[in-house]
């Protein structure tokens, strides 16, 4: 794709670099917005270049990791400033864009249509305008739902206009899985709190499931027409956020720091909420660092599977997960083809399928042994850190504040790789090749 002129040649950058410089220049405008004196409390100064650059990363990947406090570091601008870099991280950089264009009633043309179809990750050029419009609407119509219900519990507890901008705040933050929160131990204070438990928690798998998914249920309105990649999502979320209530809630039960000392009712919602966070946002209601080992590494898993695909989450997606569960069975069952719902995948999106996942272990390897170098803190803790940093989750186990100045820079940019995906980012960082006419003589080897 022409773009970028360079002593009269002209480069050409394929839609995985244009994303790639896409979210880089969110980030960066972000970066310079932050280091502003009106952006924080402290008199005469904003944030140092790598603390603003973390914390603009951290937004517009949805992340929610943060090297200082949101609520008491920031003025009323500086969250403004991110709560818009949320916003239009969750979209993505091209929806983003097209939505400018629409406002200012430009052409969308052909070009911008390709790059929005690789953004949103959705099969066919066909509609992928019209899809951008019900993605900002749905976006609105959810979040002020979110916000009201929200302003109203809060409003008994706090004043009015206080209640508000807390209910806006943390319904945006939910919604785009973000995790950002006004306190500075996040929602633990109402972690027995059903409607703040309630709301939070469905802001952010709604997000999380996907603004395709979304809109499937909404045409369908029946489990049995929505498309493969519907069902596939919906099933595997479900699944996934009821073990990890039961893994948490087991785990967690006899724990005097955490719900150790809490009636059932409140150790259920505490499970509850600490069960399906782990997958997409980044807000707690207990203190991470105080969970047993057990908890942390059930949690590590469901961040590295993370969100579905075309969502405002992270991670390898569920359905890639789906895939390759279904492909190893299909593997020990000895059959030929992969069925799930009685129907086929092929083996091409399987190939992909094990690529992100390979693409995902390799990066997140890489930080984690460049962090065991820069950092003086325990493995478990380290990988907790590189792990919620790739899944756009948010979650930490009190180490981020912690970090180095080097270990900053790597945690931003593994935020970085997880929020544009590992293939994504293996594809802007390669040259592409032109597939080969030429195939070799076929060979075996030894595996397993």
């Amino acid at each position: 794709m022409k773009l970028l002129k360079r002593k009269g040649k002209i480069i050409k950058l394929n839609p995985a670099q244009i994303l790639v410089i896409g979210f880089g220049s969110l980030i960066l405008i972000g970066t310079c917005l932050f280091m502003l004196p009106i952006a924080t409390h402290e008199h005469g100064r904003g944030l140092s270049f790598i603390d603003a650059l973390f914390e603009a990363t951290s937004a517009v990947c949805v992340t929610g990791l943060a090297v200082v406090d949101t609520g008491s570091t920031f003025t009323t601008f500086g969250q403004i400033v991110l709560l818009c870099l949320i916003q239009m991280g969750g979209w993505g950089f091209m929806t983003t864009g097209i939505f400018m264009f629409i406002i200012l009633g430009k052409r969308i043309g052909l070009k911008e249509r390709l790059l929005l179809q690789d953004s949103l990750n959705v099969f066919t050029l066909s509609g992928v305008v019209h899809l951008v419009k019900r993605i900002i609407l749905i976006t609105l119509i959810v979040e002020v739902i979110g916000a009201i219900i929200l302003a109203v519990r809060w409003s008994s507890e706090m004043p009015l206009k206080k209640a508000i901008y807390y209910g806006v705040f943390h319904s945006i933050s939910a919604f785009n899985n973000a995790g950002f929160g006004l306190e500075a131990d996040s929602l633990s204070k109402w972690v027995g709190d059903p409607t703040v438990n309630i709301v939070i928690t469905l802001l952010f798998i709604i997000g999380g499931i996907g603004f395709t998914v979304i809109l499937d249920l909404y045409r369908k309105k029946s489990f049995r027409k929505l498309s493969l990649h519907s069902k596939v999502a919906l099933l595997m979320t479900l699944i996934l956020n009821i073990v990890g209530t039961l893994i948490i809630l087991v785990s967690e039960f006899d724990n005097p720091s955490t719900i150790g000392h809490f009636g059932l009712g409140d150790k259920l919602w505490a499970s509850y909420f600490q069960g399906v966070v782990p997958r997409t946002a980044g807000f707690n209601t207990l203190d991470i660092s105080q969970m047993t080992l057990s908890s942390q590494v059930f949690m590590m898993a469901l961040m590295f599977i993370g969100a579905s695909s075309g969502s405002t989450g992270g991670g390898i997606k569920v359905t890639t997960y789906a895939i390759i569960i279904f492909a190893f069975w299909t593997v020990l069952t000895n059959r030929n083809d992969v069925n799930i719902f009685r129907r086929r995948i092929s083996w091409q999106y399987v190939n992909k399928a094990l690529s992100i996942v390979v693409a995902a272990i390799l990066f997140i390897f890489i930080i984690f042994f460049l962090l065991t170098y820069t950092e003086d803190a325990e493995m478990s803790k380290i990988l907790f850190e590189t792990i919620s940093a790739f899944g756009t989750v948010g979650l930490s186990a009190g180490f981020t504040t912690d970090l180095t100045p080097i270990g900053r820079i790597l945690i931003t940019i593994m935020m970085f790789i997880g929020r544009l995906g590992p293939l994504t980012m293996a594809f802007a960082l390669l040259k592409t090749q032109k597939e080969s006419k030429v195939r070799f003589a076929e060979e075996k080897i030894l595996i397993g």
